[in-house]
């Protein structure tokens, strides 16, 4: 599909008047008749709370095509019941829900003529999950399909597409569950802040220039102004053997996310920064923020200065309160906080992108109209050989070549389909197996890097499916768990940040069960070419991970690329472990930083075909992603 047909739907399009372009770059939201505003938009006009709320056990959804302005340029979103994002759906633990979803898109569209929606982090049956080609064959156009499932759970969650590029093109929306019994802790004003990444691009073409040239926007590149002030610091022959040892794996340090504000436009709850969406209060009051990440490939870091967040809640599940002074979303996490604001009339809420090219803000204030000072961004970080999975210090650059010997995996059987078969699969060594000289790394042959479930495997096993993989550009040789990790170039002015490792369940395993087995799954790409993958085989060339009804697994996940990757198990919660197998938290996203090791459990208690994936949706759409089936 060409851009210049793309952009052929909007040259009709009356010349934007300075008026309306500051309107588009200061409200955004969905426009009518190419210029007035929908009642959506009109009522988030200055973004004051949440409005746009549906209420109740019976829904009529309705997916469309509109007219956006965020930027200046008027661009066709994918909205529900006409607006970005979609509605507030607020549902009561222990009802039943009535979902009808109607497809509205126009013939000719360019985000394709089936939809779909998916609850993410929702536990329900398979055929009401929402994906296209597992769950159900789509919503195709002029067509509607009912969803009707039990509210098992209570919390802060979030709707999406799972057709295509949709999600990237506006088809997502916040949910608040309320709980059928009193909440551990209290608040008396509550809101909901979604955090999201808008581009003009029709997103086809985004994912095309993804393959061409993946590096597009990394502008931040390291300049000989920066190799001398490296050379000052670290000296010359340090820093020349660094440049050298980026140089032969033709990567980059800099290169911390696909996408960044020199592609995107970042909204909080439908609007610009300049749109300040603001959030009431009155003094003495205790605010709860519910933070989501809808965004199709952003981190955001989050931050109200001159105020603590209380985190109670992750992914929907309470968590023992731990008090922060910022923290970075995943994409599709969420994190709910409380916030007591005083002895200022208003505060920012501040997300920068983790790359700290652009941000959004809005503001908490005792009335509409105010704001506070927004802050800068935060110096950028780069990679680091942690990032690269070699904390120990050992050579870099011979890992690049991703040699065979490097990972046996003996007793493992890994088919044409991909090797997810849990058939025959030995996950009982905890010893890793010696690497032969060939690696650049003979001194670590023999090393005995033993240890918990949860703990750093120095070298790991990695499938022989990555070896002499073109779509394989690197291999973390001593991976670790990273779960004390709050992000890179996070704590920057000794604020206090979040790790997975601050976060307690409320609850203690609910299972309880030791797990009977587990599945090793390594992420791999190939950051030039723009390949993701589930130990380097493409989801379109696997087959399914099969698990047994009832069963009790653990899964052991290796990030062997430089970037994070959300992974996501749609139907089943995953059960975080620390370094010693123990269960930390309840999630239903893990995120997985660059050169980590993390474990969780999952039970297999729902039948069906199930989505396993990065949420990262270019690296989804690019085979970062499996099918789960849990049979009888």
């Amino acid at each position: 599909m060409s851009s210049m047909w793309y952009d052929a739907r909007i040259a009709g399009e009356p010349a934007l008047s300075r008026r309306r372009f500051v309107q588009g770059l200061a409200l955004g939201g969905t426009v009518a008749a190419f210029g007035v505003p929908t009642s959506f938009a009109a009522s988030t006009r200055g973004g004051v709370g949440n409005g746009n709320v549906l209420t109740g056990t019976e829904f009529d959804l309705v997916i469309g095509e509109t007219p956006v302005d965020f930027t200046g340029r008027v661009r066709p979103a994918v909205t529900v019941n006409g607006s970005i994002p979609a509605p507030l759906l607020r549902w009561k633990q222990g009802t039943t829900v009535n979902l009808r979803v109607r497809n509205a898109l126009p013939v000719g569209s360019i985000h394709g003529h089936e939809t779909s929606i998916h609850w993410h982090g929702m536990i329900l049956p398979a055929n009401m999950d929402g994906v296209p080609g597992l769950s159900f064959d789509g919503i195709h156009r002029g067509e509607a399909y009912q969803y009707r499932f039990d509210v098992q759970q209570n919390g802060t969650y979030w709707y999406h597409s799972h057709s295509a590029f949709q999600e990237q093109a506006g088809l997502y929306g916040p949910i608040v569950i309320e709980a059928a019994e009193p909440e551990p802790f209290s608040y008396q004003r509550d809101y909901v802040v979604m955090l999201t990444d808008w581009t003009d691009l029709n997103p086809v073409q985004l994912f095309a220039r993804l393959k061409k040239m993946a590096s597009f926007d990394n502008y931040y590149k390291r300049t000989v102004g920066d190799f001398l002030r490296d050379a000052q610091k670290n000296g010359l022959a340090a820093t020349i053997d660094d440049r050298r040892m980026w140089g032969q794996m033709r990567m980059t340090p800099t290169d911390l996310s696909d996408l960044n504000a020199n592609t995107y436009t970042y909204l909080m709850n439908g609007s610009t920064g300049l749109g300040n969406w603001t959030g009431l209060f009155q003094r003495g009051e205790k605010v709860r923020l519910r933070f989501i990440n809808g965004s199709a490939m952003t981190y955001f870091d989050v931050r109200i200065p001159g105020l603590k967040m209380t985190v109670v809640a992750a992914d929907g599940q309470y968590v023992h309160p731990v008090s922060i002074d910022e923290f970075r979303i995943a994409t599709a996490e969420t994190f709910d906080v409380i916030v007591e604001p005083t002895g200022q009339d208003a505060f920012t809420i501040f997300a920068q992108d983790s790359g700290r090219t652009g941000f959004v803000s809005g503001t908490l204030a005792v009335r509409e109209g105010l704001r506070a000072p927004i802050p800068a961004l935060d110096p950028r970080p780069i990679l680091t050989m942690q990032d690269m999975g070699m904390a120990g210090g050992h050579d870099m650059a011979a890992m690049g070549a991703a040699p065979a010997s490097a990972g046996s995996t003996a007793g493992m059987d890994h088919s044409a389909s991909g090797g997810d078969s849990m058939a025959g699969m030995d996950h009982s060594g905890a010893t890793a197996t010696p690497v032969p000289a060939s690696t650049g790394d003979a001194a670590m042959a023999g090393m005995d890097h033993g240890g918990g479930a949860g703990a750093a495997a120095a070298m790991p096993k990695h499938p022989p499916t990555e070896s002499g993989n073109p779509l394989v550009d690197n291999q973390a040789m001593t991976p670790a768990s990273r779960l004390a990790d709050a992000g890179n170039g996070m704590g920057t002015g000794g604020r206090k940040a979040l790790s997975y490792s601050m976060l307690r369940s409320l609850f203690e395993d609910p299972d309880g069960r030791e797990p009977g087995r587990e599945l090793e799954m390594h992420l791999t790409g190939h950051m030039e070419k723009f390949a993701w993958s589930f130990n380097g085989v493409k989801f379109s060339d696997s087959g399914p991970i099969k698990l047994k009804y009832g069963e009790r697994m653990r899964i052991v996940l290796v990030n062997d690329t430089m970037m994070s990757h959300p992974i996501h198990l749609h139907g089943m919660w995953s059960d975080l472990e620390d370094d010693a197998g123990n269960f930390m938290v309840r999630k239903h996203t893990i995120d997985m930083q660059p050169g980590s090791r993390r474990t969780y459990r999952v039970r297999a208690d729902a039948l069906g075909r199930w989505a396993y994936h990065c949420h990262l949706l270019y690296h989804m759409e690019s085979g970062m992603m499996r099918e789960v089936e849990v049979r009888e």
